[in-house]
This record gives structure tokens, sequence and C-alpha cells, in this order.
């Protein structure tokens, strides 16, 4: 079997794709309400993930935090 299994991937693409072009940001930003932590997560074939956060300081859009963690997954 081949993985990522396209035939799976694909499922469902035609309706959650103008959704995601609509409505996801990397980072929003309105009076009062914004994006203030962003996640990425990846996970090799081997089972290592590498967890890497960044989060606002005091609200402040010039300040940041970054924060990284590696580990194995399990199995």
């Amino acid at each position: 079997s081949q993985l990522p299994d396209p035939a799976i991937e694909d499922q469902g693409m035609d309706y959650i794709r103008p959704l995601l072009n609509k409505y996801a940001a990397l980072c929003v930003r309105c009076p009062g309400y914004g994006t203030r932590t962003n996640t990425v997560i990846l996970i090799d074939s081997e089972g290592d993930v590498t967890f890497t956060e960044r989060t606002m300081i005091n609200a402040d859009v010039n300040q940041w935090k970054t924060s990284t963690y590696e580990f194995k997954l399990q199995i």
C-alpha cells in the first residue's frame, strides 16, 4: 500500500477546501481577538515527532516565544 494514500487524502476535498480557504489563516487579527499561538506537529515515517509552538508574549504582536519538543512515538 502507498502512504499517504491519495484516494483517502482526496476524499471530501471539494467540500473542505473552500472552507479552509475561507476560514483558515496563519494569523488572525481583529479588535479584541486574534491568534496567540501557532502549533506545528511533524511526524516522519519512523515515528519521530517534532512539536513546535510559537506563543505571543503579553498580547504583544512583536514578542513571541518558540518552544520545540522532539520525541519518538511508542508503537
